[in-house]
C-alpha cells in the first residue's frame, strides 16, 4: 500500500474517533452503547498504530502526512454541560467511569503518539545494526529500523553500547569500581592542594579568629578518540550458515575492550598518553623491611609488608579499600603462608557472585592489565579506593566504520569501533587514595 492510501486511512480513522467522541460526551449515550464504543475505539486504535509502522517501513523523506492529528483539538473532555444536568443525571452516574475511560481512550488514539512508530525491541535494534554493519541490509534498510548511518559509519545502539561497557565492567576492574560520569562535554574536578587550619582558644576570645584558606586545583577529562580494529575474511562474511554478524560485533567488543583497559591501566599509547592512568598516578610504596621472595621466611616478610601496605592510606581511603593485583601476584600470595602457617590469601565467605578471596582482611581481584609491561613475572599489587578514578563517557560518541578498500588486498574487511573517553585517577595530594607495590622478585 502506497503512503497515500495509508495517510487517507490515517485521517479517515482520525475523523471517526472525533465522531465517537462527540458520542461520548453526549449525556444521552447509554452504556451499552458507550460498551460498544470503547471495543471500536481500542479496534481503530490499532489500525492507528498499524498505518504508522507501515508509514515508517516506507523511508519516504516527505513526512508532512505522518498523521500527528495538528488539526485536532487537544482536549475533549467537554465539560460546559455539567451546569445543565438536572436532578435525574443522577441516575448515569454508574456509567460515569466507562464515559471517563472511553474519553482517555480517543485523547491516547489522536494524540501524537498513536502516530509514532512503535519501539523497536532490543532482540530487533541488535539484529538490525549487526546485519548493517557486515553489509546484509542497506543503509536506507537500517535507518527504517531504527539505526544512525551514513557516511560510511553507524553510531553504535545504545542496547549494543551498554552490552559493550557491561562486557567492559567484567574485563576492565576499573570500570566496575570507578565513578562513571556520561556527558555530553569535559568534566573538570576540584582537587585539595592545600588544607585548611584550625584553632582551639580555651580563654574567652578578645581577637578575632585567624583567617585559614583553602586551595583547590582544578583537574579536567578530556576524552581522547579512543579506537580499536577488527578483520574478517570475505569468505566468511560469505557464509550464510554462521551468524557473522554476532561474530563481528562480539570481536569488535573484546578488541575495544582490550584497549580501553590498557588505556586506563597503563596509558603508555604512542599519541595517547594517559597521565592519569593507574600505573603512573597510583603512590608507589616501599615496606620499611625489604622483602626476599627466596628466602625462608618470606611469607612472614609479605605479610608484613602488606599489612604495612594496607594501613598506609588514611581512614577514609582505607575503610573503602580492595586489592588489585596481576596473576604473578596472585600466584605468589596463594602460594605463601606466615610462619605460624597462616595462608596470605583467604577465601571470603560471602562473595558477590559466589566467590572471592580476601588478601590481609580486604577483598582481592586481580587481572592481567596490572602486569607491569615487558614483565609479566613481577608480582604488582593496587591497594585503594577506586572509585576516586574517574571516566567520562561522551554520549552518542560510539561509532563503528566498515573499512572495505584497506584491506581488499588480502580479501579480508576491517570494522573500526570508535569512542570518546578519558578516564584518570584524581586525589588529593593530602590523601592519595591508590598505593601501588612492585615486589622485587630477586635474583
Amino acid at each position: 500500500m502506497n503512503k497515500q492510501l495509508l495517510i487517507a486511512l490515517q485521517k479517515r480513522n482520525k475523523q471517526r474517533l472525533t465522531d465517537l467522541r462527540a458520542k461520548i460526551e453526549d449525556p444521552e449515550t447509554r452504556e451499552d452503547e458507550l460498551a460498544e464504543i470503547k471495543d471500536e475505539i481500542d479496534t481503530i486504535t490499532e489500525e492507528l498504530q498499524s498505518v504508522a509502522d507501515s508509514l515508517s517501513e516506507l523511508d519516504d523523506e516527505d513526512e508532512d502526512g505522518d498523521g500527528t492529528a495538528d488539526d485536532e483539538p487537544e482536549d475533549g473532555d467537554g465539560t460546559t454541560d455539567d451546569e445543565n444536568r438536572s436532578a435525574d443525571d443522577e441516575k448515569r452516574s454508574a456509567v460515569s467511569e466507562q464515559r471517563s475511560a472511553a474519553m482517555a481512550a480517543v485523547r491516547d488514539a489522536l494524540s501524537t503518539r498513536a502516530a509514532e512508530p512503535k519501539k523497536r525491541n532490543q532482540a530487533e535494534i541488535r539484529s538490525a545494526f549487526a546485519k548493517f554493519v557486515v553489509g546484509q541490509i542497506s543503509e536506507s534498510e537500517a535507518r527504517a529500523l531504527g539505526i544512525e548511518a551514513g557516511n560510511g559509519s553507524v553510531t553504535v545502539p545504545e542496547v549494543i553500547a551498554s552490552e559493550i561497557i557491561t562486557y567492559a565492567q567484567e574485563e576492565n576492574l576499573l570500570r566496575k569500581y570507578g565513578t562513571v560520569v556520561r556527558t555530553a562535554g569535559d568534566v573538570k574536578y576540584p582537587v585539595l592542594v592545600k588544607k585548611a587550619e584550625g584553632n582551639v582558644n580555651k580563654k574567652e576570645r578578645t581577637t578575632e579568629i585567624l583567617e585559614t584558606s583553602i586551595e583547590f586545583d582544578e583537574i579536567l577529562l578530556d576524552p581522547a578518540e579512543f579506537d580499536a580494529l577488527a578483520t574478517v575474511t570475505k569468505k566468511l562474511l560469505a557464509m550464510s550458515g554462521a551468524p557473522i554478524e554476532s561474530i563481528v560485533v562480539e570481536e569488535l567488543k573484546k578488541a575495544y575492550v582490550r584497549k580501553e583497559t590498557n588505556y586506563m591501566f597503563n596509558g603508555d599509547d604512542v599519541d595517547n598518553l594517559n597521565p592519569g592512568a593507574l600505573s603512573k598516578k597510583a603512590v608507589a610504596f616501599n615496606p620499611t623491611v625489604a622483602v626476599d621472595l627466596k628466602a625462608a621466611d618470606a611469607g612472614q616478610k609479605v605479610y608484613d609488608a602488606l599489612i604495612e601496605m594496607k594501613n598506609t592510606p588514611v581512614t577514609e581511603v582505607m575503610k573503602k579499600g580492595r586489592w588489585i593485583v596481576n596473576r604473578a601476584a596472585l600466584t605468589m600470595v596463594e602460594k605463601m603462608k606466615t610462619s605460624d602457617g597462616f595462608p596470605l590469601l583467604r577465601p571470603m565467605t560471602q562473595a558477590e557472585g559466589g566467590i572471592g578471596n580476601t588478601l590481609v582482611g580486604y577483598p582481592m581481584e586481580f587481572t592481567d592489565a596490572a602486569d607491569k609491561k615487558g614483565t609479566p613475572d613481577v608480582p604488582v599489587l593496587y591497594f585503594g579506593d577506586y572509585s576516586s578514578f574517574h571516566i567520562q563517557d561522551v554520549i552518542g560518541a560510539m561509532q563503528i566504520q566498515k573499512l572495505v578498500e584497506k584491506f581488499s588486498g588480502t580479501n579480508r574487511i576491517g570494522f573500526q569501533i570508535y569512542n570518546l573517553l578519558d578516564g584518570q585517577l584524581i586525589y588529593s595530594p593530602f590523601e592519595p587514595t591508590v598505593y601501588k607495590y612492585e615486589m622485587p622478585i630477586g635474583e
